[in-house]
């Protein structure tokens, strides 16, 4: 599947209002820099009309993207990504590294979700604190499956994954199987599955997260059940906890980086 790329000359405060409206027009990945905003859309999901309205106060050009183009574009710029001294996240050709306590090995594709943005990186920041440990794990919009394979490598017992995207399923079983693990399983569906599990993890955006909070309150477990959500910026958070608080789930942990936000819940 080809992928549109939009370069939109921002200044970082344009850039989160940005970030929020191409979310709303089905904007999956972005990237920033102090003068510019990438957005990242399927090709099969491009509302041009919409997508030109709002960006008509700005300067901005739009690219096909095929996806090989894309694929080769990711691994001769992906660099390693070093969480703490918890996990680092490299391709095969980078050499390992030994001091952290967890490696994953990837291949870097179209798939989002390889510990560069915030939110991924806040994800595995926040895991580090939670008990994994013969827990069942819900892995919603898995992308590169990078948090499902962390999530087996801290010892759950099993763990479900989905993704609305072709590739991110193709990418999450190579991933699957670089990293020898075995008790991941990767659909490619809209649906939540009927399992109630321990732990929930999803870094999506405000608005899928908004329209399944519902759904996701209903397969989490309770009494200590955890939604560990990203995806967000800083100014989504009171609409998410209340979204989350009607559900009966409290905040426990809240963390920040670069204007995004990664948001821990409690069930009961």
């Amino acid at each position: 599947m080809n992928s549109i790329q939009v370069n939109i000359e921002a200044n970082e405060e344009q850039q989160e209002i940005l970030i929020s409206l191409l979310e709303d027009l089905y904007a999956n990945g972005f990237e920033q820099t102090q003068d510019a905003l990438i957005a990242y859309f399927p090709e099969n999901n491009f509302e041009s009309y919409a997508v030109n309205e709002v960006l008509r106060p700005y300067k901005y050009a739009i690219t096909t993207l095929e996806a090989q183009n894309w694929n080769k574009l990711w691994e001769s710029n992906f660099e390693p990504v070093i969480v703490e001294d918890f996990c680092a996240i490299r391709a095969e050709f980078h050499k390992p590294f030994p001091d952290v306590a967890h490696e994953i090995i990837i291949t870097p594709k179209m798939s989002f979700g390889t510990g560069h943005h915030a939110t991924t990186y806040m994800m595995i920041q926040q895991m580090k604190d939670i008990d994994f440990v013969g827990k069942t794990v819900f892995d919603f919009g898995t992308g590169t499956g990078i948090l499902s394979i962390l999530a087996e490598k801290l010892g759950s017992e099993q763990v479900q994954a989905i993704d609305i995207d072709e590739w991110s399923i193709e990418n999450t079983k190579e991933n699957i199987n670089r990293n020898g693990c075995s008790k991941i399983n990767v659909e490619l569906s809209t649906e939540l599955p009927e399992q109630k599990f321990d732990i929930i993890l999803a870094n999506i955006n405000r608005n899928v997260l908004l329209e399944y909070m519902a759904g996701l309150k209903g397969i989490l477990k309770p009494l200590e059940g955890q939604l560990l959500l990203s995806g967000l910026l800083t100014t989504d958070q009171d609409i998410i906890t209340e979204a989350c608080a009607k559900h009966g789930l409290s905040l426990n942990k809240r963390q920040e980086k670069n204007n995004w936000l990664s948001l821990l819940f409690v069930n009961g």
